[in-house]
């Protein structure tokens, strides 16, 4: 008979009261009987791994105990029910809970459960998962087969070790045996020593003999040796030292230059300057000179002693240990961080000093120093926040060719990781601080110097070449052709756009900058942009012809001086799209801010810079955004980290828009979202533009005072003038004589202070529409702002239908109308009735003057306020800006996705559906989808697929016949047109470096084998003459063509031509380059040195500044940096914001790129001279060259 298992009753009772009082869950289940399918109700409690059930809640006793330890838990779906039963109890117990408490083991039967609610029994069964101790159960599991891995591991060791003891006692014994055998011999050749003969007497066969068997024992151990070093030389392993001793030799070179510039820094400008510090008239001061230099000194000291280590490694080569420098370098680079942290404000203090003329002009004279190179204080003091990231590449390539098994991997990969914590911050700074050195840089290209580049809330937006088209009197343009050459040289202008001004100068030979002295400097705050003549502007008649449509003007009105207009003219259609787009978006950004100003200042006394600061989330940290130091061009903190939704409400907020925002924003948006996402935001907003601004800004712009309004009324104004509308009162558009509006609206800029309540006069009805007053006469200064109308009845619009398709034939930008108009001084002031109305009602009645006819008359029940109507033409205008800055700058997200084209063109037709719509936003809305709707069919550039398809029928030249311009021209077209063609989505996520780069980034890898194959047909070409008179006669001839590649700012094919004579199978041509005249020399090496990869291509950076395009740059410059910024920091943070201070210098990088890309060359194609440089069978490969460089010239014996 089997005995039961017995246990300690007592300890059960005591632990089913701590389950009843402490116990881990408690509550009624429903238990399921063993011997039938009833269901009885328990109250179950569970402590630690025993799950106990009683009775009742109340029963002190319980009736049974489960162990749970290993068990599992599932759940368990309701078991069927035949038959009985009304509906409404069978749906009770459908919705109950059932789970199953299975015990892994079998002979025990599964525990069957159920409760009334799904969240309760969630809860057990996480509790009874808990109790199992499965996830302990796995761990020691895991810790098992590790322990027994150890064993194993052990086990061999011991095995091994025992088998080299057993191998070294074989050793001993084996030369012990020799030792004896050497022994042996030495005392057999003692006794034969008398019985040799005298060497000399010995037999000459004999001699010659032993001489051949030791020449072929030389011989065949020199073999030996030969094919083990050259195994060794093959190997993978040797491979990877060498690559590892390159990079050292690189970082050795790197740092020299680092500790030359930190030098020039330190001994060049900050000791004079604290010597000009102590003077009697000092320029600058103490405290000045110690913000600007920061702890540069004591950071040029440390990197001596660095260097100094280095240079000590070097000499004990081929064995280089790094590691133990970097472990002594690592604790003394936090002095990096107060230099990293104050770097801006270091730039701002330098930026405030220049103003000083005395410092400017000090400064100018260091700066002229030869050991500077042309290089500014501001390129100096940036050099430090580039080198820890270049530490980080310099271990990151180690890393690459260090085993695994070297013993000091572990140190590098601990340096790498301490080196990446301070790169991040150093990132971001350098992100912070890149417009101050960018505006700073083009201050000092101008010789008279700009003043208001000083602004550190400047902007920079674009830059580059533009013809300045001359005038005559009266304002009408002269007629002068686009092709004229006198035109282009005599009116070209280099152009600068920031976020306040605009800047034209022109360039003298020497490269510097000479700002016009009438209209050099415009403030966009007095601007209005007309991007298309109007059909019935005298001034402009005609030009549209005779241009091209390339042409848009800058209406000035300054408020001290005479209006007056430029015009411009740029070299394509796509450019002239790209300045139009950010003047106007500029411009947008300052007038809808100052009407945004006005509202909330007249309707709820909150000033904007007051409700920005109220808001907390445009500058405090929060769990989903954090902030930079650095104020944008809206004086709102920059974003350095933010989510996606807090990105897309930046972009949407109608507050502000910081055109650098949009502009980086459009750029980088593919890395942390997707288009669609983008496009639903600005239909959102569109739709329901109150959501935009957050709710508490929204109380205080709502928060109008009820007294206020009465006011109106009690001044005996006209009531209906007083009434808030939200959209355009019934006013109509008489026929005038001139083209100006019959109804003009005269604000000053929206920033001014001077602004305050507008009068509103009305002429009389019998006023004749024929005598509004003509707009030619400037107004005089500081006239008061007026509005003027026109009241004309319906019978007198109905009969001029012309009037109102003259006032919608002119295209100009959506937000600058022509509205800006001063009424003349001494015009009728009849028996006008005048009213005070706020600007907002006023903006409303003016942009109402154009529209089509006479809306119906108001009804207050219908229309709110113009607040409301003021937002939501703001939230039109701001998705409008956006689309256009979109599809005009970035067409080709449009063209690769037809499905997110076909969703703008839906909202854009559904804005042109809306009834208050203004014509600025219809004319807007309409050029919009007239370039979204229409095929790029004035897009004449030549593509590279046509050029090949033209030189297949053409008749071959050979280089003989080809002079060196016509060679250079042609090569020149051919690299922009290839580094024309790379769209700029594969310069994101460094595409080039990964395995599928030909899927991912297939133009750039195009123009890497359009560079690599004209480098090789250089070379080939050389190396295809036997002589030695036409191998220098073509060196000299290439050289030349690598000249006027620089002369046409082709820096590409001048590092294609340079990179081609500088390989080993020409280089080492001795005889060739001897016969090369010294000229040539002397050329070759001032071309190399402008394309130097030396200190970051910064020979090429700064010609490139001081260059018109159109340029061709070297592309893997750009490469470089952008790898250099995808290394140092991740696109994501650890919580998962999107690292916004990194999109802000690929943008910088990407914009440069697009503005180099957008001005092409007018070189016409000659189909003879391309199919020689695309001719790929005079292409010889890398190892044949070589092998002809021997045959021409051979290695000199030893």
């Amino acid at each position: 008979m089997q005995k039961s298992v017995r246990y300690n009753e007592g300890h059960a009772l005591y632990l089913a009261f701590l389950a009843r009082k402490e116990g881990t869950k408690r509550g009624f289940l429903s238990k399921k009987a063993a011997e039938a399918s009833r269901w009885h109700e328990k109250w179950f409690a569970l402590y630690q791994n025993v799950l106990f059930y009683f009775e009742g809640e109340q029963s002190g006793r319980p009736a049974g105990m489960y162990l749970l330890e290993g068990c599992s838990c599932e759940r368990a779906p309701a078991p069927p029910r035949a038959g009985a039963g009304p509906g409404g109890a069978r749906d009770a117990l459908d919705k109950q809970y059932y789970f199953t408490v299975l015990f892994g083991h079998e002979g025990q039967k599964p525990l069957e459960l159920r409760c009334e609610e799904e969240q309760d029994g969630k809860e057990w069964m996480e509790a009874i998962h808990q109790a199992s101790y499965a996830d302990i159960l796995i761990e020691r599991e895991v810790l098992m087969q590790k322990y027994i891995h150890l064993i194993q591991i052990v086990e061999t060791e011991k095995i091994a070790a025992n088998q080299l003891r057993h191998q070294l006692e074989d050793q001993d014994t084996e030369i012990e045996r020799l030792k004896s055998e050497i022994i042996a011999l030495n005392k057999t050749k003692e006794r034969m020593r008398p019985y040799q003969s005298n060497p000399e007497d010995e037999d000459p066969d004999i001699k010659k003999i032993k001489k051949v068997q030791s020449f072929m024992r030389g011989w065949l151990c020199r073999r030996k040796w030969k094919t083990i070093v050259q195994d060794y030389i093959c190997s993978p392993h040797a491979e990877s030292m060498r690559k590892r001793n390159q990079i050292v030799f690189t970082m050795v070179e790197a740092e020299s230059e680092y500790v030359h510039q930190l030098y020039i820094l330190v001994n060049g400008f900050l000791r004079p300057l604290r010597m000009a510090a102590s003077s009697k008239k000092p320029p600058i001061s103490h405290d000045d000179v110690s913000s600007i230099f920061l702890n540069s000194e004591t950071i040029m000291f440390l990197h001596e002693i660095f260097h100094q280590g280095l240079k000590a490694r070097i000499a004990n080569w081929p064995t280089l240990i790094l590691a133990d420098l970097f472990d002594i370098l690592l604790p003394m680079l936090n002095i990096y961080q107060e230099f990293v942290r104050n770097h801006q404000y270091s730039l701002q203090v330098l930026a405030n000093c220049k103003q000083n003329r005395d410092f400017d002009k000090l400064l100018k004279q260091y700066e002229a120093n030869p050991a500077c190179e042309g290089r500014m204080l501001e390129t100096f003091l940036t050099y430090p926040m580039f080198q820890i990231p270049r530490y980080i590449i310099t271990l990151h390539e180690l890393l690459a060719h260090t085993p695994h098994e070297h013993v000091e991997r572990k140190s590098l990969e601990f340096a790498k990781s301490k080196l990446e914590e301070l790169s991040r911050i150093m990132h971001d700074e350098v992100s912070d601080t890149e417009n101050i050195r960018k505006n700073l840089a083009i201050e000092r290209m101008i010789v008279e110097g700009c003043d208001i580049l000083l602004d550190t809330s400047q902007t920079f937006i674009r830059q580059g070449s533009l013809i300045q088209v001359p005038s005559v009197e009266k304002g009408k343009l002269s007629k002068v052709r686009l092709g004229s050459l006198s035109l282009k040289k005599e009116g070209e202008r280099q152009c600068f756009l920031f976020t306040k001004h605009f800047l034209i100068c022109t360039r003298s030979s020497g490269g510097k900058l000479h700002l016009l002295k009438t209209g050099g400097v415009l403030s966009l705050i007095e601007c209005t942009l007309i991007e298309e003549p109007d059909a019935g502007d005298d001034d402009s008649k005609g030009s549209g012809h005779v241009f091209g449509h390339l042409d848009f003007k800058i209406v000035v009105e300054p408020p001290d001086a005479a209006a007056f207009t430029v015009v411009l003219l740029a070299p394509s259609r796509q450019e002239k799209a790209a300045w139009t787009s950010d003047i106007s978006q500029c411009v947008d950004n300052i007038r809808c801010n100052g009407l945004m100003t006005i509202v909330f200042e007249e309707n709820s006394k909150v000033t904007v810079p007051h409700m920005i600061k109220s808001d907390a989330r445009l500058h405090k940290d929060d769990t989903d955004i954090c902030f930079s130091k650095t104020l944008n061009s809206c004086k709102v903190p920059q974003i350095r980290y933010a989510s996606v939704e807090r990105l897309l409400e930046r972009l949407t907020d109608l507050r502000f828009l910081s055109i650098d925002f949009l502009n980086t924003f459009l750029h980088t948006y593919r890395i942390f979202t997707t288009a669609a996402v983008v496009l639903a935001k600005l239909s959102d907003i569109y739709k329901r533009p109150f959501t935009s601004i957050p709710v508490r800004s929204l109380e205080l712009f709502f928060a109008t005072s009820q007294n206020n309004r009465g006011e109106h009324l009690v001044d005996g104004k006209t009531p209906r003038l007083c009434r808030k509308f939200s959209s355009p009162p019934p006013l109509a558009v008489s026929r005038t004589s001139s083209p100006v509006r019959a109804r003009k609206l005269s604000l000053t800029s929206p920033l001014n202070s001077r602004i305050g309540a507008l009068d509103l006069s009305t002429s009389p009805a019998s006023s004749s529409p024929t005598t509004t007053h003509s707009p030619a006469a400037s107004p005089p200064p500081h006239t008061a702002a007026v509005l003027e109308s026109t009241a004309v009845d319906r019978a007198g619009v109905e009969s001029s239908p012309a009037a109102d398709a003259t006032e919608l034939s002119p295209c100009r930008s959506p937000s600058t109308p022509r509205h800006l108009r001063y009424r003349q001084p001494g015009g009728q002031a009849a028996d006008s009735s005048h009213c005070s109305v706020s600007p907002a009602s006023a903006f409303a009645i003016a942009t109402a003057a154009a529209g089509h006819g006479s809306p119906p008359g108001f009804n207050n029940t219908e229309r709110i306020c113009d607040k409301e109507f003021i937002i939501r033409r703001t939230a039109t205008n701001r998705v409008l800006n956006v689309l256009r800055h979109w599809v005009s700058k970035h067409a080709q997200d449009f063209e690769l996705n037809n499905e997110l084209k076909m969703n703008v063109l839906n909202l854009l037709e559904e804005v042109l559906r809306d009834p208050d719509l203004l014509p600025q936003e219809r004319k807007a809305t309409a050029n919009i989808l007239r370039a979204l709707s229409q095929d790029d069919q004035d897009d004449i550039h030549l593509k590279l697929e046509d050029i090949i398809q033209l030189t297949d029928c053409a008749k071959a030249e050979c280089f003989e016949t080809l002079s060196a311009m016509e060679l250079a021209e042609q090569i020149t077209l051919l690299d922009h047109i290839v580094f024309r063609s790379i769209p700029y989505e594969e310069f994101l996520g460094q595409g080039w470096m990964k395995l599928d780069k030909n899927e991912r980034t297939p133009y750039i890898m195009k123009t890497s084998q359009h560079f690599n194959d004209m480098s090789n047909l250089v070379a080939s070409q050389i190396m295809n003459y036997t002589d030695v008179s036409s191998r220098a006669i073509a060196i000299e001839k290439w050289v030349a063509v690598a000249d006027i590649c620089r002369c046409l700012h082709n820096y590409n094919g001048v590092l294609e031509i340079t990179s081609a004579l500088n390989r080993s199978a020409i280089y080492r041509l001795k005889k060739t380059w001897a016969k090369v005249s010294k000229q040539t020399k002397a050329l070759m090496d001032k071309l190399q040195k402008t394309v130097s990869s030396e200190g970051r291509f910064k020979n090429l950076r700064e010609t490139l500044k001081n260059c018109n395009p159109p340029t061709v740059p070297y592309l893997g410059m750009y490469l470089t940096d952008l790898a250099f910024i995808e290394e140092g920091t991740p696109n994501f943070t650890e919580e998962g914001l999107v690292n916004f201070s990194k999109m802000r210098m690929i943008s910088h990088i990407v914009r440069e790129i697009r503005q180099f890309q957008q001005t092409s060359y007018r070189i016409d194609h000659q189909p003879k001279v391309t199919q020689y440089l695309l001719d790929k069978a005079l292409i010889i490969d890398e190892d044949t060259l070589y092998e002809l460089s021997l045959k021409i010239e051979p290695r000199l014996p030893a």
